[in-house]
């Protein structure tokens, strides 16, 4: 067993880290007070076991530990919310593809299961689509960036344009001029300008 004043002695170490999680350093202090007992068990004194549980434990230091941590953290989430855009992307899909089938055959709710799709996929699958494919493009050069935007932000505006005027909704005509407007003079000149630096590269 480890003395009171010895497992102070690691607290004191932990703390003093860039460590923010207090649940992170009690799991760090259970798990090096565990491996220092283990092999002080072994006949090592506590300042070797000390010396190769941190070798072992957290060989570039303490902070590292955080940062994988704080890694981990977001990758999950990063997982969960892909999964979450393309189960809306599929469904909305299938509704807008199951909506236009019920509307050529006349039956009823293809109205209503073509336009829920359809809001579905412009309003909020292709704006969590246009952030993901964003965050991939945030280190590269200004071009790349406005590319994106500009490509997602004309898809948007002319989906809501089609929306609009499938449902005989004003400014249907406007949104359709701006959604094109940006494509054409907008996301396409820097999308074969991209073309062209790849050709030369």
């Amino acid at each position: 067993m480890l003395s009171d004043e010895e497992i102070a002695r690691l607290e004191a170490q932990i703390n003093r880290s860039a460590i923010s999680s207090q649940a992170l350093k009690d799991d760090l202090l259970d798990h090096f007070c565990c491996f220092i007992e283990h092999e002080m068990k072994k006949g090592q004194t506590f300042e070797e076991a000390h010396r190769k549980a941190w070798q072992q434990i957290c060989p570039n230091g303490l902070d590292e530990i955080q940062q994988e941590t704080i890694f981990l953290l977001n990758a999950k989430n990063i997982i969960f919310m892909k999964k979450v855009m393309y189960a809306i992307g599929l469904l909305s899909s299938i509704s807008i593809s199951i909506g236009w089938l019920f509307k050529i055959l006349g039956w009823l709710g293809g109205g209503d299961l073509f336009t829920y799709g359809f809001l579905a996929f412009v309003l909020i699958f292709l704006p969590m689509l246009a952030i993901d494919r964003y965050k991939l493009v945030l280190n590269k050069a200004l071009t790349e960036k406005l590319r994106v935007i500009l490509g997602f932000t004309s898809a948007i505006v002319t989906g809501l344009a089609v929306l609009f005027k499938i449902m005989h909704l004003q400014g249907a005509n406007m949104l359709l001029i701006l959604g094109i407007f940006l494509f054409s003079f907008g996301f396409l000149p820097f999308l074969f300008f991209r073309m062209y630096k790849k050709s030369l590269s």
